[in-house]
């Protein structure tokens, strides 16, 4: 199957609400076969899906609770067990639609979490996701800043199997621990300004590497919004970095991405 797969983007994001068909149509272009919708909060999923629907075989919806949420328009503050219980009820009622719940995780940077008691919280609700996803035969779709070793140790406790941790920032010798416990990791366009991203795609096995775009995030240039288009970056920097041809790091990435997605098998309309 040739073609890329960005397995980790904001597409409901408002960013996208005045051009989303233009969007949509230069991620074709570009060679994506799926754009996989993740969210963030209970009031984003019913977005998410509208945006499925109107994209089928497209766009795939993740359903799930970020470990950062909205405090007010101005502070944000680390997701409690409230806020899951608030999304537990739809994502139960889309769950035959779902490719993954996510985006989950842990969040430790100190300007969302500095307490023990709220790191405690953010650990709570993964565990209950972890389980959710379990029961529901569904991938994880993780986020782990400032909290890559934390993040993949509760994974591993848990039991979590079918992972995909997305623009990981932790160590390379982090990931390792990861990659030993048959995790994915996601690479996004940022990797061309990002000596950490590079560091960890040396390190990374090609068989453990998916791509993403974390679309309106994490483009190849600062403050500028990002585009799923801009996949093809991800997999021409691995490629330059690990000595392949780019037509190689298309074609893996997209099988590991299939192999952990296994819904999109049969969902692809290609």
């Amino acid at each position: 199957m040739q073609g890329y797969i960005d397995c980790h983007c904001h597409i409901s994001a408002a960013e996208f609400d005045n051009d989303i068909d233009v969007v949509v149509e230069n991620s074709k272009r570009a060679g994506i076969l799926a754009l996989l919708a993740v969210a963030e909060h209970a009031g984003e999923f019913e977005k998410v899906m509208q945006l499925s629907q109107r994209f089928s075989g497209f766009i795939f919806p993740c359903l799930g609770v970020h470990p950062v949420q909205a405090a007010n328009d101005l502070q944000q503050r680390g997701a409690v067990l409230e806020d899951l219980d608030a999304a537990l009820p739809q994502i139960e009622k889309y769950k035959d639609h779902l490719v993954a719940v996510g985006e989950v995780g842990l969040d430790f940077t100190p300007r969302v979490v500095s307490s023990d008691a709220g790191k405690d919280q953010q650990r709570q609700v993964l565990i209950r996701q972890v389980e959710l996803a379990k029961r529901l035969g569904l991938p994880l779709n993780v986020h782990s800043r400032s909290a890559g070793r934390p993040t993949i140790h509760l994974l591993k406790e848990q039991g979590a199997e079918n992972v995909l941790l997305h623009a990981f920032d932790g160590k390379p010798s982090v990931a390792m621990e990861g990659v030993k416990a048959g995790y994915f990791f996601s690479i996004p366009p940022s990797i061309i300004r990002s000596e950490q991203k590079q560091k960890l795609v040396k390190q990374l096995p090609l068989e453990n590497m998916c791509l993403e775009t974390d679309s309106p995030a994490l483009g190849p240039e600062k403050q500028v919004r990002n585009e799923p288009k801009n996949i093809s970056i991800c997999a021409e920097y691995i490629a330059r970095i690990k000595g392949v041809p780019v037509e190689k790091v298309v074609e893996m990435t997209t099988q590991n991405a299939l192999r952990l997605f296994p819904k999109l098998k049969t969902l692809l309309t290609i």
